[in-house]
């Protein structure tokens, strides 16, 4: 075999491979819809892309086109920079309805050279307030991120890049109810909400910045697609997932050095005694 050959013989696996992980990585035209902001989102780079843009006029959003009855959710995120004070950029997956499921990734602008508040919360048949809230150990503006939420019959985890930060246990052994039965879509938006979500709205957004942006690339569905009354999985490895002990000493520092707010330890909020899946998803 002459050496081009060879050389051409030893490139077509790693082409093979490249294009295998571009294609696990979703393009937005197949897997997403602009649901709002008359032109303030776009797909860009063939699909690679999307980006959301906020002014004093509106903001923007987009949904998944399938929806998902459990599942491995992957979506790397760029957030607005700067002074983002009063902004929202929210990213969760949720069914529809007054008893909707929901799970929640949202993150709270806050004024230049102050962190994000990462905000996380799951909703079942319509119950949330099961708020937690981080600090980020990077620059969550300077490059992309990977933020993730694992939702399998037992658990709930959401990490970034790789390191969970929350695992909410399915606790309907004490009579919690658990998101299990409705098929959720992902959403997304980037939006004004100066009312409450910096400082509990004491700094106001300021326009002169508009507008503002987040960028989203490298979507990635493990997951159970719903459709027509049944579920079509493309794999199922995740299923039965758990976290093994390097995971779970991971989420104990996070814990530890990066929880700024837990609803489940809110004595003030909950003066009667905490929910009672605060036991359950206690991390000792």
């Amino acid at each position: 075999m002459a050496p081009n050959s060879s050389i051409a013989a030893l490139m077509i696996p790693v082409l093979l491979i490249s294009f295998l992980r571009a294609a696990s990585a979703g393009n937005f035209y197949q897997d997403f819809d602009v649901t709002w902001g008359d032109g303030r989102a776009k797909i860009l780079n063939n699909g690679e892309l999307l980006t959301l843009s906020l002014d004093k006029t509106s903001g923007s959003g987009f949904q998944s086109k399938n929806e998902y009855l459990f599942g491995k959710i992957d979506m790397q995120l760029k957030l607005v920079p700067g002074n983002s004070a009063g902004t929202v950029t929210a990213y969760y997956l949720s069914s529809q309805g007054p008893t909707h499921d929901e799970i929640d990734f949202e993150f709270l602008g806050n004024l230049s050279g102050d962190p994000y508040i990462l905000h996380t919360n799951v909703f079942s048949q319509g119950k949330g307030n099961r708020e937690q809230q981080f600090y980020l150990w990077f620059d969550p503006t300077a490059d992309f991120h990977t933020y993730s939420i694992l939702w399998n019959p037992q658990r709930i985890i959401f990490s970034v890049d790789g390191t969970p930060i929350r695992e909410f246990k399915n606790s309907e052994s004490v009579g919690v109810s658990y998101p299990k039965n409705q098929a959720m879509r992902i959403y997304s938006s980037l939006w004004n909400a100066d009312d409450w979500a910096t400082r509990g709205g004491l700094v106001k957004t300021d326009w002169s910045h508009a507008p503002f942006t987040a960028s989203y690339r490298n979507f990635n569905a493990q997951a159970c697609v719903w459709s027509s009354g049944s579920s079509s999985c493309n794999s199922n490895s995740w299923l039965n997932e758990e976290m093994d002990a390097t995971s779970q000493e991971r989420l104990k520092w996070v814990q530890k050095n990066y929880m700024i707010y837990n609803y489940c330890a809110d004595s003030k909020r909950f003066p009667q005694g905490y929910p009672p899946e605060c036991v359950i998803n206690t991390t000792s």
